[in-house]
């Protein structure tokens, strides 16, 4: 697994910068898709703040490898898109302070009850925007399909990356599972499209386990990924953490739900566990 990029959401180890270098140290993650810090999300930190994250990661062996950012997660209609765009942009510096090459972004939320493709067209707009203002800042853009916005299915995101070659594709399983969609159909779909890949599985209820545990396919994806000579990936947990379950009686602290766990670093653990399961049964070279 030398060669593989693993990196991870590391807030969902623990909420400051120290925590989560502590969690990717003792889990041999490579560092951060970094979404939030010390509590303050990524798109609101100020440059001075991204230097002392650099720093500290520099300081580590880590790197921050994406910008695990909010952009496009707005409503299409009813949100200020100026400002958002702003936010786009301030985001954008924030990637080249901290050295991160790949910009996570999202297809913006369709008005509930309402056939999204009657808001393709604005939905495009923006993402052109997006491509426009990214235009030589060495910085790869990446769609990732999330329950909700416009590029929900495989085929609304089939549509966007034919129309913008420039946006690659993240690849979520648990964020497919969550709307219905087969991953095993996304995945020949999109496979020639994507970036990396977001590792997370989910149950047909939605609920979101252990990657390998769930109907995610994952062992076909990211062995067909890896197959193709791709190897970066982030780890985003999700998994349910019970804060009073030592207080529980006659269990020992121990529930019948083996996927609930006690603390963040012990979920951020065991989605890391799952991973390094899954690869160990590949071979892929």
């Amino acid at each position: 697994m030398k060669d593989i990029g693993l990196f991870a959401f590391a807030d969902e180890a623990g909420k400051n910068l120290e925590t989560q270098i502590e969690a990717m140290l003792e889990n041999s993650v490579q560092g951060l898709e970094i979404r939030s810090v010390d509590g303050e999300n990524i798109s609101d930190i100020s440059f001075e703040k991204a230097k002392e994250i650099k720093s500290k990661m520099d300081a580590n062996g880590l790197s921050v490898f994406s910008i695990g950012s909010p952009i496009g997660k707005i409503d299409l209609i009813k949100d200020d898109y100026s400002a958002h765009l702003e936010k786009f942009k301030h985001c954008l510096e924030l990637a080249e302070i901290l050295g991160a090459k790949h910009f996570r972004l999202f297809s913006f939320y369709t008005p509930e009850g309402e056939n999204p493709d009657e808001y393709k067209d604005i939905a495009f707009e923006r993402l052109e925007d997006f491509v426009d203002i990214s235009r030589g800042s060495g910085v790869v853009l990446c769609h990732e399909n999330e329950k909700g916005i416009y590029g929900d299915t495989a085929k609304r995101c089939l549509e966007i990356h034919r129309t913008f070659p420039e946006i690659k594709a993240v690849f979520d399983p648990a964020n497919f599972v969550q709307v219905g969609q087969d991953t095993n159909e996304a995945w020949d779909m999109l496979k020639n499209y994507v970036e990396y890949l977001h590792i997370k599985d989910a149950l047909p209820d939605g609920s979101v386990v252990p990657s390998g545990k769930g109907i995610g396919n994952l062992e076909r994806i990211i062995g067909e990924y890896l197959k193709s000579g791709k190897r970066n990936m982030t780890v985003e947990p999700h998994l349910t953490v019970f804060d009073g379950l030592e207080n529980l009686e006659k269990t020992g602290g121990k529930l019948k739900n083996k996927y609930v766990f006690n603390s963040n670093k012990e979920a951020f653990k065991c989605a890391c566990d799952a991973l390094k399961g899954i690869l160990e049964g590949i071979c892929y070279e």
